[in-house]
């Protein structure tokens, strides 16, 4: 393993020195563009990523995507030597761990440079007596052991694996765990929430494009595809995915290779696929928005995370651990939890789930203060459940029956009319009106259509 990856034209722009407790001077390895950078994220582990700005035909902001994409932790601190003090201030980029301008002294441009090294060994240390991935799942309760053995048995094997479950139960986790399992566990896992990208851009999101592709493809891109050749892609929200891109993903897995938007050329990847939801599948594949074949294509594996409120006996662990980590990295000294603050946590329902969770221990902690050691019962507040409001009994079953499925699409095919209307037939409108992504939307159309067709 190395400690840092300096990426830049010139490599003896880097004032490398070594920093007690952290040596850097020689485990630093050079690359001269960023395409380079990521082919050895590729094949070696690092500890931080040191980028010389201006990048080769890059912005700092897309460097700095690709190389989350491939390990979310991985802390990138950006250097533009010789600007001024106004340009200084401007040269603030979301999500790096630092951003040093001018000619940065020795000492404190390695220090930066030995916190972000620190920080990355910190959260590498695996928890004592357990097994190194174990870090990723945290809980005890006969539930959660499911999920361990599950993930014990898969980790190591080339099988794909969908991960099912409510939001904020932790299945990014999960999926970090399996890779960290696998012979593929010493590089960074690659990923892409299907979710977070519009339609027409997740496609040269995953599988890449060439120059001039499309408007705006000014440079040559690798997708997510080849950036996990050799390592493993974890695609979340899966059920989001556009129906008519299912059928570019069902390929990629079966045949193992992709090509570029704008390109003829066929390219062989080597990654382990894993994928996420929490949505149901088999819903989408019955109202014909999600393939069936891609299903069952993914789901060789099957791992369902469970709500925290199937596993209140965790609470207390998870407490102690988000409290442990999130005083870490605040450096503050870690607090305690009374006695009545954490039976207030294991009684209440976490709507959000885990993740609510950790949002509530990092609220308690932000408002306890440095000077005050415990957590008291009153924090944080916990809200009431939000109810859906109650659905009257408007449609009544007749004595001699109905066609379900096709009753179903008669009501469904009423409701996006109303709400095409309502707005005009803008599509956005009408999907946000009924609680839906545009895509669902587009995707819901074509399917009711299809059926009257087929009726």
């Amino acid at each position: 393993m190395r400690s840092l990856l300096c990426v830049a034209l010139e490599a003896s722009r880097f004032p490398m020195m070594p920093t007690p407790g952290v040596q850097l001077a020689d485990t630093v390895e050079y690359a001269a563009n960023p395409w380079q950078a990521l082919e050895l994220l590729r094949k070696d582990a690092f500890d931080a990523v040191l980028a010389l700005l201006p990048l080769v035909d890059w912005l700092p902001e897309e460097f700095l995507t690709d190389v989350k994409a491939f390990d979310e932790s991985m802390p990138v601190i950006f250097w533009r030597p010789g600007v001024s003090i106004s340009a200084n201030q401007a040269l603030d980029i979301p999500g790096a761990f630092a951003c040093l301008s001018g000619e940065a002294e020795p000492a404190s441009f390695i220090r930066v440079v030995g916190n972000a090294v620190a920080q990355r060994r910190a959260r590498r240390q695996p928890q004592a007596g357990k097994e190194p991935w174990r870090r990723w799942l945290v809980g005890e309760s006969r539930v959660m052991q499911e999920v361990v053995e599950l993930v014990r048995l898969t980790g190591p094997r080339r099988s794909t694996v969908l991960i099912t479950g409510e939001t904020g139960t932790g299945k990014e986790l999960v999926a970090r765990a399996i890779h960290s399992t696998s012979p593929r566990g010493h590089q960074g896992i690659v990923t892409v929430n299907c979710a977070a990208l519009p339609e027409n851009l997740l496609e040269a999101e995953l599988f890449g494009h060439t120059k001039g592709a499309f408007t705006g493809a000014a440079n040559l891109r690798i997708g997510r595809f080849e950036l996990a050749h050799g390592t493993t892609l974890f695609l979340d929200e899966i059920g989001e995915t556009p129906f008519g891109l299912q059928a570019k993903l069902l390929r990629a897995l079966q045949e193992r290779e992709i090509q570029r938007l704008g390109s003829s050329e066929t390219i062989r990847v080597d990654c382990r696929l894993i994928a996420a939801s929490n949505s149901d599948l088999l819903a989408g594949v019955r109202n014909k928005t999600f393939r069936e074949d891609l299903l069952y294509r993914l789901q060789v594996v099957r791992i369902h995370v469970p709500p925290l409120r199937e596993r209140r006996e965790d609470i207390p662990l998870l407490v102690h651990h988000f409290v442990e980590r999130i005083c870490r990295l605040e450096d503050v000294p870690v607090k305690e939890v009374t006695r009545q603050a954490m039976q207030r946590l294991s009684e209440y329902h976490w709507p959000g789930n885990v993740r609510q969770l950790q949002h509530a221990v990092e609220h308690a902690i932000a408002l306890s203060g440095e000077r005050r050691r415990l957590l008291p019962c009153d924090l944080p507040p916990l809200e009431d459940r939000i109810e859906e409001p109650p659905v009257e009994n408007e449609f009544e079953v007749p004595a001699s029956g109905l066609k379900y499925e096709e009753t179903m699409a008669r009501i469904e095919r009423m409701l996006l009319s109303q709400a095409l209307q309502k707005v005009g037939g803008n599509k956005a409108k009408a999907a946000a009106m009924l609680g839906l992504k545009r895509t669902t939307l587009v995707s819901k159309i074509k399917a009711l259509s299809d059926f009257a067709c087929a009726g």
